[in-house]
């Protein structure tokens, strides 16, 4: 009884950080959407401030608010990782069922394709990707999607091999059941945890990704007030002593990136039971 009283704790404990770390970031998301233009608007007047209590991360070389710019850049940045990230683990969850259920040259193939994507750094193949497809949010977004799928692939792959050899499954086929049928409901709702699992742990990388890739020029246009717009604009003025607009919305990303992979690996430890006892 004490033991599973401690372990009832913990898993309450993982429960409430999980639930308060996704308010914070749903609460941080919708800040940063409802801010309206006019706070982000350029005054001359207010060039080049330091942070104060008037403006907490000072001003940019036009005078617009960094904090509002950042927090508004933020949730741009968030729903570019949001989209690629969910375009990606429907990929990766489409591609980890042919490989795992078509013949053996369909594995063979998905392999070879994942061991390829792979071994390419997915700056380089963002940003070729990105150019071929135009630049811009679109490609920005293929870019990501198309970089990000591997890993949880495999790990479909390997869940759906495993489900695939379990007594259940046998004895549908022995009844007469059909593949869609058994995939429809013994396969895909065992892969739905692994799913959200997934594309919560994209996530972070997908945001770091299109943060370097606008700040590198190759992302969302200039116009866009997202982080690594900001960030790339802010080099220009590092020596002349302009630090915070560099420093405080890149502490900015950084927090929000450990926010989230901390929240999809408190999420991992609810649903899986192995995890949770540790």
């Amino acid at each position: 009884m004490k033991g599973q009283h401690r372990f009832i704790n913990r898993r309450t404990k993982v429960v409430i950080w999980t639930v308060i770390l996704a308010i914070v970031l749903i609460f941080v998301y919708m800040f940063g959407i409802l801010i309206p233009d006019e706070a982000v608007a350029g005054s001359f007047l207010n060039a080049k401030l330091p942070p104060s209590w008037e403006h907490f991360f000072g001003t940019d070389a036009l005078g617009r608010d960094l904090f509002m710019r950042t927090l508004k850049g933020l949730s741009v940045s968030m729903t570019v990782g949001i989209a690629a990230s969910l375009i990606g683990a429907v990929i990766a969850v489409f591609v980890g069922i042919v490989a795992a259920t078509g013949s053996q040259y369909a594995d063979a193939f998905v392999n070879w394709i994942i061991d390829l994507v792979m071994s390419v750094p997915h700056t380089i193949l963002i940003i070729l990707i990105s150019f071929a497809f135009g630049r811009g949010l679109k490609g920005l977004l293929i870019g990501i999607a198309a970089t990000h799928w591997c890993s949880l692939a495999r790990l479909i792959r390997g869940e759906v091999l495993q489900l695939r050899a379990e007594q259940y499954v046998a004895v549908s086929r022995k009844l007469g059941k059909s593949g869609g049928w058994v995939l429809m409901h013994h396969l895909l709702p065992h892969l739905v945890p692994q799913f959200f699992v997934g594309l919560i742990l994209m996530f972070p990388h997908a945001i770091l990704h299109e943060a370097s890739i606008s700040f590198l020029g190759f992302g969302l246009p200039p116009e866009q007030p997202a982080i690594g717009i900001i960030l790339s604009e802010s080099m220009r003025y590092l020596s002349t002593g302009m630090w915070w607009s560099a420093v405080l919305p890149g502490l900015v990303l950084v927090m929000i990136v450990l926010l989230v992979d901390r929240m999809g690996e408190y999420l991992r430890a609810i649903i899986d039971p192995y995890s949770a006892q540790q």
